[in-house]
Formats: structure tokens, sequence, C-alpha cells
């Protein structure tokens, strides 16, 4: 062994002391990754792919425009500012480049922005327009809300049949619908996509009401007629228990509040919510009456999803006007700053909310 190659491994020796002594083992050693939700913190950075494929869902005209900055304020304050999720916006004409800019400054998330296709936000062939605009105007005469509104029917028809089919939508898979205006009362300091699909959630809520009989005179039978003929499609029997109160005889108007709703979109682009829905739509109803797309919704998923796919989010504090829910829970209160006693849950209109938990879990079938 020569005497240089001893030197050189000498030499090499006391180096590393020197930065073992310098820079402990612990210093040297890489990280470990900060986990949130058991994910790398670094899956939520913005711009990158997310641990679902989820996005904030928001059909809104330009005119909304600050409406629409509060909501995005409260949502990423107490939200999206930690988990980077993007927003898709959706409007029937293009949105003005001053609605663009000022929303994509409220967030550092990804933000875009598309125009609803023509066919989607009209009338289709089979609807007689002269007979529509007569039933409207007897809905006024009966004081019913938006009685004269086409673009308020239209609106009710695309989101029940039509915002998952939208091409900005094509990868996502989850999505979180957001209006403006509306407001969160406290941190959400999980994430809820991903707490969705870990457990097998198809549909989430914070409110459910009783819907205004006037709206939706044939709706429930429109419904009955449908399930006669595809009774496999019923995977929850007890889901009539919620949406009846006499035996599926009439529908009692529970509905989940659908400007607060987390949902699967494979659901909706489901054959059974698909044919559900071409059933509704060509009966005629989204025009010559007001059906909505809250109790389109809740039908669909109470009676075609399990219950356990079904989930009240009774921790996110949200509000819409005039509804609020409130966490009631003493450790949730800690970081909401709503008032419990007024939470919806509290009011007959709002019974609806409570009655889904408490509906039994037996009754299930499995679709063929």
């Amino acid at each position: 062994m020569s005497r240089s190659f001893v030197l050189l491994n000498f030499a090499v020796g006391v180096l590393l002391a020197l930065i073992t002594w310098r820079y402990p083992t612990s210093v040297l050693e890489v990280p470990a990754p900060v986990l949130l939700n058991g994910v790398d913190v670094d899956a939520y950075e913005p711009g990158g792919p997310k641990p679902v494929r989820a996005a904030f869902v928001i059909l809104v005209r330009n005119s909304e425009l600050y409406g629409m900055k509060r909501a995005m304020r409260q949502i990423e304050d107490r939200f999206n500012s930690r988990f980077n999720y993007p927003y898709v916006f959706l409007n029937d004409v293009p949105f003005t480049e001053e609605f663009k800019t000022s929303t994509a400054a409220m967030t550092k998330a990804n933000v875009t922005y598309g125009t609803i296709p023509q066919e989607h936000w009209s009338y289709p062939s089979w609807i007689n327009q002269t007979y529509a605009k007569e039933r409207r105007e007897d809905m006024k005469k009966q004081g019913v809300f938006y009685a004269l509104s086409e673009s308020y029917r239209h609106m009710c028809r695309f989101n029940s049949g039509f915002f998952f089919r939208h091409p900005l939508l094509e990868n996502i898979e989850y999505y979180w619908r957001i209006e403006p205006g509306v407001e969160y009362s406290c941190d959400i300091d999980y994430d809820p996509f991903l707490f969705m699909q870990r457990q097998g959630i198809k549909y989430g809520y914070t409110i459910a009401l009783h819907e205004y009989p006037e709206t939706i005179p044939t709706l429930w039978s429109t419904v009955k007629d449908f399930i006669a003929k595809t009774p496999s499609f019923v995977r929850h029997e007890g889901g009539y228990q919620w949406l009846s109160s006499d035996g599926g005889a009439t529908y009692n108007g529970c509905h989940f509040w659908s400007n607060f709703e987390i949902g699967s979109l494979r659901f909706f682009r489901s054959k059974e919510y698909l044919e559900y829905f071409e059933h509704l739509d060509k009966a005629g109803g989204f025009f010559y009456e007001r059906w909505g797309d809250a109790p389109v919704h809740s039908i669909a998923a109470a009676l075609l999803l399990r219950k356990e796919e079904v989930h009240w989010f009774e921790d996110i504090g949200y509000y819409h006007n005039p509804w609020n829910n409130c966490p009631q829970s003493s450790a949730s209160r800690l970081r909401c700053h709503c008032d419990p006693a007024g939470s919806a849950v509290h009011h007959y209109w709002a019974s609806c909310t409570r009655a889904w938990p408490a509906l039994p879990e037996s009754n299930i079938t499995k679709i063929d």
C-alpha cells in the first residue's frame, strides 16, 4: 500500500469527522415530509396535481362579481389558502376581462372560465314555449318565487343535468359548489374531497329544507313513473322515509339545499342518474312548472345511493341567506364564529337536515 494512499484515506477520515462534528446526523438526514390528512403537504401546492381530482364549480353572472369575490375570500380564508383546489367558473355568456382578472387575483389556485353550450341553456325541441309562458303566468298569480323567470328555469335544468358534462370538468371527479355571497363561519382544517373519496361518500350537504310544493306539483309522480320502470336502480329503500311522510304516496319536499353541495361527478355521470334526468327532462317540468335542481339532485341521492354514501357536513359552518348551518358540538365551536342557537337545525323548515342521519341502515338493495 503506497504512502500517498494511506495519507488520502487519513485525510478523508478527518474530513468526515469534522463534518459530523459540525453538522449532526439529524441535520444531514433528509427531513420527513410534512403530512396533512396523511398526505404530503407539498401535494397541495398551487398549480400542481392534488390528492383528489376535484374543483370548486361556480355558475355565476358577470354582474355578481363582488358577491363572488366575497365568497372566494371566505372559502380561501377558511380552507383553500392551504389546499389550493382549482376553481371552474361557468356562465351562459362569456366572462368579462374585469371578472376574470378580479376573481383570479383572489387565489393562488388555478382558475378557468367557460361558457355554457347553447344547447344546455335553451328550450329543448319538445317544449311548447307558448304553453310554458302560460304556465309562468299562472305561477305568478300563485305568488311563486321566480315565477316569470326563464333564466332561472334554464339554470335549474343546467344544474340538474348538464353542469357535469362541461368540457372543463372532463377530468374532474369531485366538485364543490359555491355561489356568490355565501359565508363560511368555521375553519376547515381537513380535505373534504379526500374524506369523501376515502369513505366512499358520493354526496355531501350542510342544510336540508322542505321545498315549496307549488313549484313541483308533478315532480313526485314523474319520479314514481321512472322508478316503476327501473326498480333495480333503487339502492336505499329507506330513502322513501326521508322523501315521503305517507309511505311514498306524496313527496314531503325534503331536499338537500344545493347551493352548498360536494359531490361525486361519477354519480351524476352514471347510467342511473342520466336515465333519471332524461326521464324528468322529457316530462317538461323544468319549464311547465319550476322544478329546482335541489329536489332533483336530492331525490336521486336519496334513492339511487346508499345511506352511507350521503353525508351531512355538520362541522362546516355555512350561511346562504336566510339559512345558516352552525356546528353544535363544543369542540367544533372553538373554530367557528357563528351562533349555534341560530342554526337552521332548530327550525321545522330545516328538519330534513337531521332526518337523513336518523334513517335506518337496513333495506338496502343492490343494482342488478
